[in-house]
């Protein structure tokens, strides 16, 4: 199936006609509320056929009815959803995690009608993944149990009827994603503390907490940074060291060099002076990694 293709022969189309294209490539489709994406059928997604005489009833009964997909192994196709609302703007961390080769072998890119983006990505038939979100990040994974408006779709948004457009078509050869490497990496769990017997080695991943302070966002950012400080406080990271690490992080989400500089050293002095040494804290992302001497 050539997902971009398809994509950019229904953008003209009138919705029905749009419905009827997926079908016929095999794609399962449903109808939602006309310019939103509440489902219109009783069991929403798992609604969702390519059967054309069904969608014919539907778009009959509802000529304005939006299109929702399916996603994961009942369509073939994953969708990282970049959101934009709010604070909140989803685009950042999405590029981190492109750069990390954790999104960059998508099959086409689609402008949704808040200004974010869908993402689409082929499914692996074998490794079904869940659907999930990191509301922090601004990203959520559209997988197993989950559906996305798609074109020729028209969503209210700010008082107006906006699109669902075709902005981009990946390099040759997209690949399904890694939904679990990227959730961890947007929104890293906590592991349990750890404490080291006398004379072990300290033990604390920089880049690691450098990545995850990336990712954060207005509201959160010098808590964060104050955070990722004191664990490297805690674990004989000198400060120096911390500010060549912490600090473009830091600098990434918005803080200012002053900024950055006095919540530093204001977490080295408070863990320096508070914290036992040789201990590991576990209120943020993962420890593991890097032994530092």
């Amino acid at each position: 199936m050539d997902t971009a293709a398809l994509l950019a022969s229904v953008l003209e189309l009138p919705l029905r006609e749009g419905a009827a294209r997926f079908a016929d490539a095999g794609i399962p489709v449903f109808p939602c509320k006309s310019a939103e994406k509440r489902p219109l059928t009783e069991h929403g997604f798992h609604d969702a056929t390519s059967d054309i005489e069904q969608i014919g009833l539907w778009w009959t009964r509802w000529p304005d009815a939006n299109i929702g997909m399916p996603t994961g192994t009942r369509s073939g196709l994953e969708v990282v959803d970049i959101d934009v609302h709010g604070r909140v703007r989803g685009f950042g961390p999405f590029e981190l995690a492109r750069r990390e080769g954790l999104v960059d072998r998508w099959q086409v890119l689609v402008k949704t009608a808040s200004g974010g983006m869908h993402a689409y990505y082929p499914a692996d038939p074998h490794r079904p993944q869940p659907s999930w979100q990191a509301a922090r990040s601004g990203i959520d994974f559209r997988g197993e149990g989950g559906y996305v408006i798609v074109p020729p779709s028209r969503v209210m948004f700010e008082g107006n009827r906006s699109t669902y457009e075709l902005i981009g078509v990946g390099r040759a050869g997209a690949v399904p994603i890694d939904a679990v490497a990227l959730r961890q990496f947007l929104d890293p769990k906590p592991t349990p503390p750890i404490i080291a017997p006398p004379n072990a080695p300290r033990v604390v991943d920089t880049d690691r907490i450098a990545a995850w302070l990336a990712t954060r966002v207005e509201g959160e950012r010098n808590a964060a940074l104050y955070w990722a400080a004191c664990r490297l406080a805690e674990n004989g990271i000198p400060d120096a060291n911390a500010r060549a690490v912490l600090g473009p992080a830091a600098a990434h989400i918005g803080l200012h060099q002053a900024e950055i500089l006095t919540t530093i050293r204001s977490a080295y002095r408070t863990a320096v002076a508070a914290t036992p040494p040789f201990r590991t804290s576990a209120t943020g992302p993962s420890m593991k990694g890097r032994v530092i001497s």
